[in-house]
């Protein structure tokens, strides 16, 4: 049974694809059946740019512990960062890095 579960996230990176890098923009984030990974449901992410069509887009199809191990390993990694002080974000009006 489909969950419907879905939600979108503005993002801001790069992908990359067989015909090389593109601009991230978006995130979709799902639980629901996978298209490929062997397993009932999967926590789904869609990396895309919409803009430039279905070709800019980078999946991912991870179990439930794959997942939560991920997100554990992405907030140390970036604590780390962090702590090391690292860390820089991009001012949305020049997109310029700002180190925090």
């Amino acid at each position: 049974m489909c969950t419907m579960i879905v939600e979108k996230v503005k993002i801001d990176g790069s992908g990359k694809s067989a015909s090389g890098w593109f601009t991230l923009d978006q995130a979709n984030v799902s639980y629901d059946h996978p298209f490929h990974a062997p397993m009932e449901h999967a926590l789904n992410i869609d990396f895309v740019n919409e803009s430039k069509g279905p070709s800019a887009r980078v999946a991912v199809e991870l179990s439930e512990a794959a997942a939560r191990e991920l997100v554990k390993t992405i907030l140390d990694v970036l604590s780390q960062a962090e702590a090391g002080g690292h860390l820089e974000t991009r001012d949305s009006t020049t997109r310029a890095p700002v180190h925090v």
